[in-house]
Formats: structure tokens, C-alpha cells, sequence
């Protein structure tokens, strides 16, 4: 039985083949509080989700979509 099987942990190493960097570069992403990690023993460990949203907020070159507000989406249609 798998218990986070679909979020998944992963480690410093993972993440950082991950993303093409060095180990010393993710150790310094959990240290500075930008790369959220769970500490276990002296380990850490990286929800896949974390990683996803990390690098999802770094996207350079694509402009936020908005959602229409209420009332919007059918007032554009007429």
C-alpha cells in the first residue's frame, strides 16, 4: 500500500534531476523558504506538488488568465 501515491515525495537529489541543478542549489531553496521540504531525520523530502508549485510561479513569458467574472461570460456572448 502506497500512502502518497498521488502526491509522491521526493528527495534532493530527485528534485534536483529534476529541475537540472545541483543538490547544493535545492538545499538552498529549502533553506531560503522558497522550496517548500518536510524534514525527516536528517533528510528532507519534497512533495511533488511543492516542486510543481515552485516551478509553476517561475514561468516566464505567459501572461495570467483571467476567469470572467459572474454575469460577464454571459453578457459577452449578446
Amino acid at each position: 500500500m502506497t500512502v502518497f501515491a498521488p502526491d509522491g515525495l521526493l528527495t534532493v537529489r530527485e528534485v534536483a534531476e529534476a529541475m537540472r541543478v545541483s543538490t547544493m542549489t535545492v538545499y538552498r531553496l529549502i533553506k531560503a523558504e522558497e522550496l517548500p521540504a518536510i524534514r525527516v531525520g536528517k533528510h528532507f523530502r519534497i512533495r511533488r506538488r511543492d516542486l510543481t508549485g515552485y516551478l509553476d510561479a517561475r514561468v516566464v513569458g505567459q501572461h495570467p488568465v483571467e476567469m470572467p467574472r459572474p454575469g460577464e461570460a454571459e453578457a459577452g456572448g449578446q
